[in-house]
């Protein structure tokens, strides 16, 4: 009996925490399955055989793009080579777009069909990628409840799934179980820093995003400073004086008043466990000028898009200062302020557009629909 593979590629850590839900449920469903592709730790775990390592290769931005091309290059030849072999008989994106979209077009070529999980986001900029999409990918597993609907209309076979955030946000623990865990005092707010899940991002936020934390503390002594990173990724101790919690934002969104997030799907995790927060990023000065041309909505964070109003302040490349951050970040480590009370109710309704849980069941039954 011949082998049949299915490639999964998750170039991100947020993408391979997705994938590796969903290859949990995809083994229930078809142990006979051979997974292969590109990942990180946790769909390692999962007995996925990499031929890569996401961290490697987990970029964002323009110019950072370029200075990796060797390595993605040499990786898509190497994909190419696999399925080449003739084992491979589904392909499964995980969002990094600019290179997943790359993978689906030789995966055409070779009559592979394309399953794209969590998708690119056609609808804040690169539309060009909507015909893309819809020539090259048989099904389109979507997590943002406007999206089947826009590519459906683009003529895209989608299907909205819900996010996954909601199955990894569904048993959490009280506030002050969480602050037990961090060994933090419930009695007293926590502010929780969440600068990013790649070096990069890691290595633009943190001195702003620590500058931010000392003024705040400086007019409330009583805060607690906590930092959440990737397990992956180190952080300098002489940069960074807070306590850093690693692999476990839930918990940490869980024990903090308010938080300061980069912008992305953290963003939205930080609604779905109600937590208050702010939104910061910063790119390199011509990521930021290209995507200024591309860019057409008025808001970059997630939870502020799904909101389809501001519900977070952003604060973005040059506004991210610590003398501009912190006055919005006070009155949400206030508990009686109205301005927590408000961003609370919103939180709320972003949490209700989110869908309900089983999104990786739901894309490993598809998964297996398409596995000849």
């Amino acid at each position: 009996m011949s082998v049949v593979e299915v490639m999964i590629v998750a170039g991100e850590p947020s993408g391979d925490m997705h994938a590796a839900a969903m290859v949990s449920a995809l083994r229930a469903r078809r142990p006979d399955l051979h997974l292969v592709g590109v990942g990180g730790g946790r769909l390692a775990a999962e007995g996925v055989e990499l031929l890569e390592r996401a961290e490697k290769i987990a970029v964002v931005g323009f110019v950072e793009v370029i200075k990796h091309l060797p390595i993605l290059r040499r990786l898509m030849q190497r994909l190419r080579d696999r399925m080449d072999l003739g084992r491979v008989k589904l392909v499964v994106l995980i969002d990094y777009p600019g290179f997943n979209m790359r993978v689906a077009r030789e995966a055409k070529k070779r009559g592979i069909p394309v399953l794209y999980y969590i998708t690119p986001q056609v609808w804040a900029w690169h539309k060009s990628r909507v015909k893309e999409l819809r020539d090259t990918v048989r099904k389109a597993a979507v997590i943002l409840p406007f999206e089947e609907k826009l590519l459906r209309d683009a003529g895209i076979d989608a299907t909205f799934v819900g996010s996954p955030l909601i199955d990894a946000t569904q048993d959490l623990p009280t506030r002050a179980a969480a602050c037990a865990m961090l060994g933090l005092e419930a009695s007293h707010p926590v502010l929780a820093l969440f600068p990013g899940s790649r070096a990069g991002e890691i290595g633009r936020h943190l001195t702003d995003f620590v500058a931010t934390a000392r003024a705040i503390v400086a007019q409330r002594p009583d805060v607690q400073v906590i930092v959440s990173a990737p397990p992956n990724v180190s952080i300098d101790a002489a940069v960074c004086p807070y306590p850093i919690v690693r692999d476990a934002s839930p918990t940490v969104f869980r024990a903090a008043t308010a938080a300061m997030c980069k912008s992305g799907t953290t963003t939205l995790e930080s609604a779905l466990c109600g937590c208050p927060l702010v939104v910061a990023y910063r790119t390199s000065a011509m990521t930021y000028a290209i995507a200024r041309r591309l860019v057409t909505l008025p808001d970059i964070a997630l939870v502020n898009i799904v909101a389809e109003r501001r519900v977070a302040p952003e604060f973005i490349q040059h506004d991210l200062r610590a003398d501009r951050v912190a006055p919005a970040l006070l009155p949400l480590l206030d508990m009686a302020s109205p301005e927590r009370a408000a961003m609370l109710v919103a939180l709320a309704e972003v949490r209700a557009r989110m869908g309900q849980p089983g999104a990786a069941a739901r894309v490993a039954a598809m998964v297996d629909g398409l596995v000849a």
